[in-house]
């Protein structure tokens, strides 16, 4: 069949393009990041029913008398005046002051040191970090309760590697001069593993090239340390720090575990003490003012430090 010249000069229709489905693409982009939001909904719950909640409760139950059975009775700031006049109140805060301060002396430089020691091994670095983090893999009761055999004092370790060289024996847990700087001790041991691995890991990201040209500069160990270590992981030191002094200061099992807040009060401290008046003399109302001076506390000194750690920062 014969084309026309009118046949083939006929123009052709354009197919208009399609509007664009914006509906379409929101679905998409919601459906992309449903797991995303489903993560931050989890998160946000478990923040509001363990941490949010409890704090708020806690703050309410301080200015009540409140057994759970009856409905609470609203008593002002009476239960902070039941605490602050009892005998064991000063001593507490004290011995958490030391406590902390001793831990601040032993279990923040100790992993530090460990720390650098490590990196500076050149084999068995796996197996070694593997030690140093195996008592943070034990319970904390259990680790507590091993040293609690080690202080012994007639068949305990410790007594007898004393008395193996000659030196005369400790009452470890008896004696108020040695029983709080023993439960630093097993706190420094319990925790070693993490702070030990945190610091190596930033010790680990420091260029190679900053030793380099320390050490042909003729820097040793030492002075290495001082002006490259230091320097490159102040900011982990700074979070570290920070971190370290929030949790001692709440420090509780060990003293809960080995001295009953004894000998003589001398290793009672705020959260044992706050133990006491909830769970032993039933006064909730007492342990929540407590725990809401430790709150307070713990708060300030959080702004205080952030706030100069920002202003050096920026130096």
């Amino acid at each position: 069949m014969a084309v026309t010249e009118q046949q083939v000069r006929r123009p052709q229709k354009v197919r208009a393009a399609d509007p664009p489905d914006d509906h379409g693409a929101l679905k998409r982009a919601v459906g992309r990041n449903l797991t995303a939001y489903g993560f931050l909904c989890a998160a946000l719950i478990c923040f509001a029913l363990f941490s949010w909640y409890p704090m708020i409760r806690e703050i309410v139950l301080s200015f009540q008398q409140n057994n759970f059975v009856d409905p609470g009775e609203w008593v002002g700031f009476d239960n902070f005046r039941t605490v602050v006049t009892d005998p064991a109140f000063a001593a507490a805060w004290l011995n958490t002051a030391v406590f902390s301060g001793l831990a601040l002396v032993i279990g923040y430089a100790v992993p530090f040191v460990l720390a650098v020691v490590l990196n500076e091994l050149k084999h068995a670095k796996a197996y070694l970090r593997f030690v140093v983090y195996l008592p943070v893999m034990l319970p904390p009761a259990v680790a507590v309760l091993l040293f609690k055999w080690f202080y012994d004092p007639g068949s305990g370790l410790f007594n007898q590697a004393l008395g193996a060289v000659h030196l005369p024996t400790l009452s470890w847990l008896d004696s108020t001069s040695t029983a709080l700087i023993s439960l630093v001790l097993v706190s420094t041991w319990m925790n070693l593993g993490t702070g030990t691995l945190i610091y190596l890991a930033a010790l680990q990201s420091i260029p190679g090239d900053l030793y380099e040209s320390a050490e042909l500069d003729g820097a040793g160990l030492f002075r290495r340390v001082w002006h490259v270590t230091i320097p490159q992981t102040k900011l982990i030191l700074l979070v570290m720090l920070l971190l370290q002094v929030v949790a001692t200061m709440q420090v509780f099992i060990e003293p809960y575990l080995l001295t009953g807040g004894g000998p003589e009060n001398a290793t009672v401290t705020v959260a044992y003490l706050m133990y006491q008046y909830a769970f032993n003399f039933g006064d909730f109302g007492g342990g929540s003012a407590l725990g809401l001076m430790l709150m307070i506390v713990l708060l300030v000194f959080s702004t205080i430090y952030l706030r100069v750690s920002r202003e050096e920062a920026e130096r």
